[in-house]
């Protein structure tokens, strides 16, 4: 047992280590977030499976709070009604459980965040076509190459590493990145005066 445990703590450091490369695409997506927020845009995100579980995590951050007493900010985590989701499902198929809410969420200048750890889920996939129709800024949260959906976001987080447990550990740990960089720099000004 004791190997299993060391092993993956070596994998999970050594990814970690790895994700220094991201280090400007990490900072870029926050400005993009701090911008829309700004502009008085909102976030939309999701993901299948543990990376669905991500994307409700990552608006419980933005609507809630992530450290600060701050005001809530508008998100929306298109995983979670699963009336619409199974209605959308049964009625166009799961390839467009996301690509319908986008469509009747998503305001131009909005963020979608697409979360997959192989980057090649067609409900996603479907889900940033739309989303780029309407004018919103989509950005992957990927593993691995980054997949089909790396190639279709205007901006990606690539975690370099085929080893899913691995990548969504890293997911969960940018998204907490993302939430304190835009909470210093939206909140801690007006908190401090």
């Amino acid at each position: 047992m004791d190997d299993i445990i060391n092993k993956s703590i070596q994998e999970s450091l050594k990814v970690k280590k790895e994700l220094f490369q991201e280090i400007d695409s990490i900072h870029q997506v926050s400005q993009l977030l701090i911008n829309a927020y700004k502009r008085g845009n909102k976030l939309l995100v999701a993901g299948n499976g543990g990376s669905a579980a991500d994307a409700q995590h990552f608006i419980a951050e933005i609507v809630g709070k992530y450290k600060m007493e701050r005001k809530g900010l508008p998100g929306i985590a298109l995983t979670t009604n699963t009336s619409i989701l199974t209605a959308i499902g049964n009625d166009y198929g799961y390839e467009h459980v996301f690509r319908r809410q986008i469509e009747a969420q998503g305001e131009p200048g909005d963020i979608f965040i697409a979360i997959s750890t192989s980057g090649n889920s067609e409900n996603l996939i479907t889900a940033l076509e739309e989303a780029k129709k309407n004018k919103i800024i989509t950005i992957g949260l990927l593993g691995n190459n980054g997949g089909k959906m790396g190639k279709l976001c205007d901006y990606n987080i690539i975690i370099p590493s085929k080893n899913t447990p691995r990548i969504q550990e890293m997911h969960i740990f940018v998204i907490h990145v993302i939430c304190e960089l835009f909470e210093k720099e939206l909140f801690e000004k007006r908190i401090k005066n």
